[in-house]
């Protein structure tokens, strides 16, 4: 085993502290990545302070890593040592069933999330990357194309897929109106994919004070919805809808901006269960759906995407020390617009 270092919960109520825990040497189909940033997502906090189920604690956070390759295993293919890699949400899966067989892991039963959860044994717990290394089956580690910069691209292995999945499901691309709702780590980087991809993009965030951001970040359009009466011009536009707000929203207002076989879609994760009129939905033959990440091979596609189209998160670095005060500000959606740690800082 190796020893590590690394950042984490000791229970719900602590705060983020030093420890050393145990990797795996790498076997055959492993490789050996020194972490270079992770991406700290709204996620890691709700798992941190005990709000999402998992393996208990102690608990290491961060799935949205981007490192250096420092040993391959004899049967790994297409990366050795000094490859500048990623690993996101995902570290196994059955690889038997038609889910993994689509190249969909994210749905697999016996998906293996990189922290949070267990290992194939579902006896060791997962740790993630607020560490200094990780060991990582090479089916699950993406490639980060150079056009990418690091840093800012490990919230791409997140916050990225996560917007980029839906987008592509429901066949987004040029005449689509697409509306995003809330204007934070998830929400600029959805308004940024689908302008990209060709859509007529309207952001739709409670804070007069985005507009600026959103227009530059490729925004045709700002509403801003403290004032529910804004958004009355907007009845029956879009076709879809993507709702990135952790937090409980007027669904029936959303439902209100599709046109007919419009979809709404939760990517963030309410606290609260949702309430929905029906006729909202019966009316024009609407939808409210919801999608979580995405495979690898289509994390990899997204990531090349993103390098095409020189799409990279708008992010605040910040030195591990720093995670329980920028744990805080994520409560108060006080980041602009992701917080990334500098892992040099850990060792």
């Amino acid at each position: 085993m190796l020893t590590t270092k690394a950042y984490a919960a000791a229970s719900a109520t602590s705060p983020l502290a030093p420890l050393k825990i145990q990797r795996r040497e790498p076997g055959a189909d492993d490789v050996l990545i020194d972490i270079l940033y992770c991406g700290v997502c709204h996620t890691d906090v709700s798992y941190a302070r005990g709000h999402f189920p998992g393996p208990g604690f102690p608990l290491v956070p961060g799935h949205e890593i981007v490192g250096k390759v420092v040993q391959a295993g004899g049967a790994v293919k297409g990366y050795k040592a000094g490859y500048l890699v990623g690993v996101g949400c995902i570290v196994g899966s059955c690889r038997h069933c038609a889910e993994c067989g689509s190249g969909q892991e994210q749905f697999c039963d016996g998906l293996v999330p990189t922290y949070g959860g267990f290992e194939a044994d579902r006896k060791t717990p997962t740790f993630g990357g607020y560490s200094t290394q990780i060991t990582v089956d090479a089916r699950y580690v993406l490639k980060i194309p150079s056009g990418l910069s690091p840093a800012a691209a490990a919230p791409l292995l997140c916050a990225g897929i996560t917007t980029y999945s839906p987008l592509r499901h429901w066949n987004v691309g040029k005449g689509s109106k697409v509306a995003v709702v809330g204007l934070g780590g998830l929400g600029h980087i959805a308004v940024k994919l689908a302008a990209a991809m060709g859509a007529e993009v309207t952001a739709l965030s409670r804070s007069e004070g985005k507009r600026a951001d959103a227009l530059l970040l490729g925004a045709a359009d700002f509403v801003a919805t403290a004032n529910p009466e804004n958004l009355a011009r907007l009845r029956g536009r879009f076709d879809l809808i993507l709702n990135t707000v952790s937090a409980a929203t007027d669904s029936d207002l959303y439902l209100s901006l599709l046109g007919r076989d419009g979809t709404l879609v939760l990517v963030g994760v309410p606290d609260a269960p949702l309430t929905v009129n029906p006729f909202g939905l019966l009316m024009k033959r609407k939808s409210i759906a919801a999608s979580i990440v995405g495979g690898i091979r289509e994390t990899q596609e997204m990531l090349d995407f993103c390098a095409v189209h020189r799409i990279a998160s708008e992010i605040e670095m910040i030195d591990i020390g720093q995670i329980n005060v920028a744990y805080e500000r994520i409560l108060k959606s006080d980041v602009r617009y992701r917080f990334v740690i500098d892992m040099a800082s850990l060792r």
